[in-house]
């Protein structure tokens, strides 16, 4: 791993919230994700799942951590098993986490390796009626491909067919929602590494150039800064191509008088960030594009006051559709006969804005949280309102990522990267 050692502290507060959330004579189990086979003897990059990183921050495959507040045994409430280290390893992958390495990550105390986890979680069972497992519940979630973790489950219903099963996402969900003061901070070097690079390009696009070009500038820049590199593939989409809200291919040369829509974001230990910017191609927006720009502006600047306590995404995508509305009234594209006859179930300004305004993001960078109850503060969320005409070949979306307070307007992670058209042509062409 690139980034510095994090306080164990943060796991500790993280277990002992699950815990809390957790009933009487039960047991938790979290795995980490599987290293993904490509083709031959490839594979994927190891990345960790977010929720045992969340809960002890192992960052390495092969781990499991057992969660037990009730065990007779006070030093068997937590356990870490890990993959067990040694010369032939250390050789050919580097060394894994020690027993006392993995204490100091984890403030665990309790570390046995994987070839134990057998005969001690069927010891921890009979302790227990319930066992909490772990599913991916996101909104969004792809789970076509089986995990370590569908393995896992499948095993224990068939192993323990009388014990109940409880469901450890809900929990998940609402504990990552709310950022402790060390995620916050750590959200904000990743978005301190996003700035570098936003900085880089304001001083290297020009005509002609490149879109993967523009890729490249930032990946070396967030590379140079300790980040793995992006947190999400990255959208860097010239003219027209700002149109297609996932355009990923990157592979259009951007031409004068092109506005370039960035949608990209540095990780920082596994922390995403998720910026998008707009930047005029010859270093000057045109009065229609700044005009596009200005209201998109606004309607950010506007939705963002809306994120604080109590409000319900639900509610605050609606207020956010009325400020969106009224700047497409003032741009002339739609008029007041579209909105009295629009659909209900998809108004007007869903033409030229047809996405949510927020999410939450925090390690995953579409992160999890309900999102049937009332905003909190602590969460994270980005705002990200956009207009796209195709007719004119104009994208613009703005995005920067907000911690809700507890008062007022949310903290701006983002804050000092440069979001003005002035500001921004002012840059360009120092």
């Amino acid at each position: 791993m690139k980034y510095d050692r994090i306080n164990k502290e943060l796991y500790i507060h993280n277990r002992k919230r699950f815990v809390m959330n957790m009933e009487e004579s039960s047991l938790a189990v979290f795995n980490s994700n599987d290293t993904y086979p490509i083709s031959a003897d490839s594979s994927m990059p190891f990345q960790q799942h977010r929720d045992i990183l969340h809960l002890s921050g192992v960052d390495q495959e092969e781990s499991i951590l057992l969660i037990s507040p009730n065990a007779s045994n006070p030093d068997n409430r937590e356990i870490l098993f890990l993959k067990e280290t040694n010369e032939h390893i250390a050789v050919w992958e580097g060394a894994k986490l020690d027993k006392n390495e993995a204490f100091e990550v984890s403030g665990i105390k309790t570390v046995f390796w994987l070839k134990d986890f057998d005969r001690i979680f069927k010891q921890l069972m009979t302790e227990v009626t319930s066992i909490y497992l772990n599913t991916n519940e996101h909104l969004r979630a792809d789970t076509t491909v089986e995990t370590r973790e569908d393995r896992f489950i499948k095993q224990v219903k068939f192993d323990f067919p009388a014990h109940q099963v409880r469901r450890g996402a809900p929990i998940m969900h609402q504990i990552r929602a709310i950022k402790h003061a060390i995620e916050v901070d750590l959200m904000q070097q990743a978005c301190d590494i996003t700035k570098s690079g936003i900085n880089r390009l304001l001083g290297f696009i020009k005509p002609g150039i490149w879109e993967y070009e523009i890729e490249a500038e930032l990946i070396h820049e967030f590379m140079r800064m300790r980040s793995q590199g992006f947190a999400y593939t990255p959208i860097v989409a010239s003219g027209a191509s700002a149109c297609v809200l996932h355009y990923i291919e990157n592979n259009k040369q951007c031409n004068a008088g092109d506005v370039i829509l960035l949608d990209v974001g540095a990780e920082y230990a596994n922390y995403a960030s998720d910026l998008t910017r707009c930047i005029p191609v010859s270093g000057r927006f045109t009065d229609r594009q700044k005009a596009v720009y200005n209201s998109v502006l606004e309607v950010k600047n506007e939705a963002q006051k809306l994120l604080r306590p109590g409000i319900t995404l639900v509610d605050y995508h609606k207020q956010v559709g009325l400020l969106m509305e009224a700047e497409l009234l003032k741009l002339k594209l739609i008029d007041a006969a579209d909105v009295k006859n629009q659909d209900p179930n998809w108004p007007a300004y869903k033409k030229y804005f047809m996405h949510g305004t927020s999410h939450y993001i925090g390690l995953d960078t579409h992160d999890v949280g309900p999102w049937n109850e009332p905003i909190k503060a602590g969460m994270a969320f980005t705002c990200e309102p956009g207009i796209y005409i195709p007719a004119e070949g104009l994208g613009i979306r703005l995005e920067d990522d907000l911690i809700v307070q507890e008062s007022g307007d949310p903290f701006n992670l983002m804050g000092s990267i440069p979001i003005e058209a002035d500001e921004i042509e002012d840059i360009m062409n120092r």
